[in-house]
């Protein structure tokens, strides 16, 4: 049985993680790019669990045998189709433990062998955290905005083109605004958001800089490393800015037209605007919010939220970055991502 160790499984090229733990295990946290394949359903391995406590080592064992008996060929057979695909699987557990040496040594027996992660998910997620710093470049160019003006749109020009982009609220499964979990389901863990930004930062790794969007620290439910705030501070800030019009299309085109047919879609909107509405002095828009979701005239209610509430709330935001904010009309995406990188050439950031 070959086994190895974090830093040797990021060197390889086409690996494939195989996680063996159970499904509800995979959902909280895994590493990116893995496939599921469970020696345990949910169930069995709370039943397990139970009789190790009752009854000790033994009778657990035994029991797990019984479960996992009939699966075993189902199971080789799906991690060895991916080493016909052309793939290198990496087979792990949560800490590397028997579950994992397990299915390597079926593997083994059964005449195919891939290498066991030493450690499993835990060591995975120590290295990450003490390396994510190490890869963040020293300059970074920044996407200011105020809500609807197309920062994701024009990241994502960018990185059609090349440009190294991080962005920041396809990690986090979150949108960063009180609506921002509309059609994104329920965000991403912390476990999980650190291990992409490990990942997309591998991905330009060597870049000079990053082109990212100007999130605040806490984005849904995670929460940003310092060393990425750091260098956001003292970046090269761009301010884009757009016409009300396009900024309503753009928000109704994201977080309306998709998902308004849903039954959940006005329940939640409604929901997302209590808390909305107690930072609302003036009793007139409030009723104007509430009239607008009852008769779903979305639009209105887009442009009330941006006249009345997060266009006053922008300006104090830019108060946390140090330096000059470049001008950017965003109304067209493209010309907006022409105006972006000739900004960085005038700063002196090589462009890629």
């Amino acid at each position: 049985m070959r086994e190895i160790t974090v830093e040797q499984y990021i060197q390889m090229d086409k690996a494939v993680p195989v996680d063996v733990r159970s499904p509800i295990e995979f959902e909280e946290c895994s590493i990116p790019g893995a496939v599921n394949v469970p020696l345990f359903t949910n169930e069995e391995r709370v039943e397990i669990g139970t009789l190790y406590k009752k009854e000790g080592s033994d009778a657990a064992k035994w029991r797990a045998m019984e479960m996992v008996s009939p699966k075993i060929p189902f199971m080789l057979g799906k991690i060895r189709d991916l080493k016909n695909e052309g793939y290198q699987p990496v087979i792990y557990c949560w800490r590397g433990g028997m579950r994992s040496k397990s299915v390597a040594t079926f593997l083994t027996y059964a005449g195919v062998s891939f290498p066991r992660l030493v450690g499993g998910y835990r060591a995975y997620r120590q290295y990450i955290l003490e390396n994510t710093a190490g890869l963040i470049p020293d300059q970074s160019v920044v996407l200011h905005g105020m809500t609807g003006v197309g920062k994701t749109d024009v990241l994502k020009v960018l990185n059609e083109r090349g440009y190294p982009v991080i962005d920041l609220e396809e990690m986090a499964g979150h949108r960063g605004s009180i609506f921002g979990s509309f059609g994104m389901g329920d965000g991403s863990t912390q476990k999980t958001f650190d291990a992409l930004l490990y990942q997309a930062l591998s991905e330009v790794k060597g870049s000079p800089y990053i082109i990212m969007e100007a999130e605040s620290k806490r984005i849904g439910k995670v929460i940003q490393p310092n060393e990425l705030l750091d260098t956001k501070k003292t970046g090269i800030h761009i301010d884009m800015f757009a016409g009300m019009e396009s900024r309503v299309l753009r928000i109704l085109r994201d977080y309306v037209e998709p998902y308004k047919q849903e039954e959940w879609f006005k329940p939640k909107v409604s929901e997302s605007l209590v808390f909305i509405k107690k930072r609302l002095k003036n009793p007139e828009i409030r009723a104007q919010l509430d009239e607008a979701v009852e008769k779903e005239t979305y639009e209105l209610l887009i442009k009330l939220l941006l006249e009345h509430y997060y266009d006053p709330r922008y300006a104090f935001k830019q108060h946390d970055y140090e330096g000059q904010f470049h001008q950017v009309n965003a109304d067209d995406v493209e010309a907006a991502a022409e105006a972006v990188i000739k900004i960085i050439e005038t700063q002196n950031a090589p462009v890629l």
